[in-house]
């Protein structure tokens, strides 16, 4: 039985729901990431006992998928996307935003599928437009393929912005600072590609890198998502 299946027990004597719990653990993790929600935190911040939590959640796992399904409910898209390659790059484009306001998802991106109803719904409003342009393993294939590429964008964007909080220095600070040391490197002309793509390459935000890599990814995927002409 799931989480979602397991009825909640009586409110007494501290009113507490799940709704609550998650949006607490939501909100620590907002703040301090993963490492600062326990089930001791979370009852703290409700000002409840620890164990009436296991009344609601049996275990940190259970805590992590409802609060991923918490944050799924932002990815679901307004409106239906039209065809199936808006439905991929919906999908990217809103996880990255969640994922911004979320850091800690990015943690929890990739692994198993999320059940709870907006999972299941983000799945849903993916999927349907890509129906009938494939056979259901191809279809699958193509969104795995989306969902690898934006999982580790994501994931390097966040890692990169953790990395400046850690320091101190931005991405120009940090390249002032190792400029030299590389500079003295590419020098020794032992790395020509690399000074190429150093010189001449151009620097591009991340927003920008995103969506120009989803692109091509999507440029790929939509060449096997074409229904063939009859």
């Amino acid at each position: 039985m799931t989480v979602w299946d397991r009825p909640e027990p009586s409110n007494r004597p501290v009113p507490l729901d799940r709704e609550r719990i998650v949006a607490a653990a939501v909100a620590l993790a907002d703040a301090g990431g993963l490492e600062a929600v326990s089930l001791r935190k979370v009852a703290g911040r409700l000002n409840a006992g620890p164990m009436r939590l296991y009344g609601y959640i049996s275990t940190k796992e259970e805590l992590f998928d409802l609060m991923v399904d918490e944050v799924q409910a932002e990815i679901v898209p307004e409106e239906q996307p039209g065809d199936g390659r808006e439905a991929l790059r919906v999908l990217a484009h809103r996880t990255r935003q969640a994922a911004l306001r979320h850091e800690w998802l990015a943690d929890l991106l990739g692994g198993r599928p999320a059940l709870g109803p907006n999972g299941l719904a983000v799945a849903e409003a993916t999927l349907a437009p890509l129906e009938g342009l494939a056979d259901i393993d191809t279809v699958m294939r193509a969104v795995e393929i989306v969902s690898a590429y934006f999982t580790g964008a994501i994931r390097r964007e966040i890692a990169n912005l953790r990395a400046e909080r850690a320091t101190g220095l931005s991405k120009l600070d940090w390249q002032r600072t190792h400029g030299p040391h590389l500079t003295q490197m590419l020098a020794t002309g032992r790395f020509p590609s690399l000074a190429k793509a150093v010189h001449d390459g151009t620097d591009v935000d991340a927003e920008a890198s995103f969506t120009t890599g989803l692109e091509w990814v999507l440029d790929a995927v939509s060449a096997k998502l074409t229904p063939p002409s009859a």
